[in-house]
């Protein structure tokens, strides 16, 4: 008779106290080395190497993302296959200011845990190495290349103010658009140019017609990255960039339809010419119930309490979403700051790498490694997961 799951999990704990100072360590160099998407070498390098010197056969550049790695043990015998998502990407200008090396660091702690005793349990636990989660969709482009098709779960947890593991988010495109006009003297010569930045302000007010009549939840913004450069000169070209968001994919892609058509007679009345580019899209992330009774449960014994999110609860996007979409996904948030500081701020960079942030680390990692233990042990719970996350399916489409 194998050990029993209390013992499974008091294990996986102190392996993860075993590595406390470590894993401090690694979030902490992660966190005074910020790399941006898709240039994460640094941090990729360092949470794949410590899984290799740990037993896990890596390997680095996964589905043609350079800095995308998969790290795998695999146990006794077939069974389930756990993966944990480990995100390294920051901000530009802002650094870690949403605790990305508390996220992969987490996923590193709980793979290396598992690791310990998974010659004694069927199964397989992955470390996955996404990149580009806060501009590019790292976790998008893993699932459109296949990166996902032989994961049965995929867990992670993200810091945050408070401990959540039912958060939804907004599926979210991100739209570039250019506008082609004709340049010529602004005062001498008006009426032979073509005015590209007249195109992207019509887009603007278009839009801003627009969201008067969108459903709730539905969020539109943008920027323009190039107005011309000279004001006596017709501006010849001029971009925008939006975000289009909504409760589900399906509603942002109808949105999304509607802000193209405005761009279209923005160009039309105008005269110019607009190229459009849908350059990525996050889905909208789905909880997995019977994931987040695990993880709830994992936190208690961890003596945190588990907030459920408000109803109308503010909320943003993540790549995680598409992930949700093709497999049982867990996406839980662990406090590592008080109400009131936001992400994406000096202050919340500050937080993570601060005495409480350096606890939600290591609560992070014990939480997922004990729910991967749940699931790795008892088939039944895994087909629950499995039938809960086709009903959301269905429920979904």
């Amino acid at each position: 008779m194998g050990p029993s799951l209390p013992e499974l999990k008091e294990r996986v704990m102190s392996a993860v106290d075993a590595m406390r100072d470590d894993l401090i360590r690694i979030s902490t160099t992660i966190h005074e080395h910020p790399e941006v998407a898709f240039e994460e070498y640094q941090a990729m390098q360092l949470l794949s190497d410590t899984a290799e010197r740990h037993g896990f056969v890596v390997e680095r550049g996964i589905a043609d993302l350079p800095t995308a790695f998969r790290a795998q043990r695999s146990g006794a015998s077939p069974g389930v296959t756990v993966a944990f998502l480990a995100e390294y990407d920051a901000l530009p200008g802002l650094g870690h200011a949403c605790g990305h090396n508390i996220i992969g660091t987490a996923a590193l702690g709980a793979a290396l845990a598992v690791g310990t005793v998974i010659d004694e349990l069927p199964g397989t636990v992955v470390l996955l190495g996404t990149p580009a989660e806060e501009k590019g969709g790292g976790k998008a482009l893993l699932v459109d290349r296949g990166a996902f098709q032989d994961i049965d779960v995929a867990m992670m947890i993200h810091p945050s103010v408070r401990n959540m593991t039912r958060r939804r988010s907004l599926s979210s495109h991100n739209l570039f658009f250019e506008f082609f006009g004709k340049a010529a003297h602004a005062a001498a010569a008006p009426d032979e140019g073509i005015n590209a930045l007249h195109g992207v302000i019509l887009l603007f007010n278009n839009v801003n017609a627009l969201r008067g009549h969108v459903p709730d939840g539905v969020r539109i913004h943008g920027i323009i990255p190039d107005g011309g450069d000279a004001h006596n000169i017709v501006p010849e070209y001029a971009t925008a960039r939006f975000s289009v968001r909504a409760p589900t994919s399906t509603l942002a892609q109808e949105i999304v339809d509607k802000v193209i058509v405005c761009a279209q007679a923005a160009a039309m009345a105008t005269g110019a010419q607009v190229k459009i580019q849908d350059l990525y899209h996050y889905d909208n992330m789905i909880p997995n119930p019977i994931l987040a009774d695990l993880f709830d449960r994992n936190l208690h014994l961890l003596g945190r309490e588990v907030q459920e999110p408000d109803a109308n609860e503010r909320m943003g996007s993540t790549d995680m979403g598409n992930v949700s979409h093709v497999v049982p996904a867990l996406h839980a948030y662990i406090a590592i700051a008080d109400e009131g500081v936001a992400g994406h701020t000096p202050e919340f960079r500050e937080a993570a790498v601060s005495p409480r942030g350096h606890e939600g680390l290591i609560a992070g990692a014990k939480a997922l490694a004990m729910t991967a233990i749940d699931l790795l042990t008892d088939p039944g719970t895994f087909r629950q997961v499995q039938e809960t996350f086709r009903q959301s399916i269905a429920e979904n489409a």
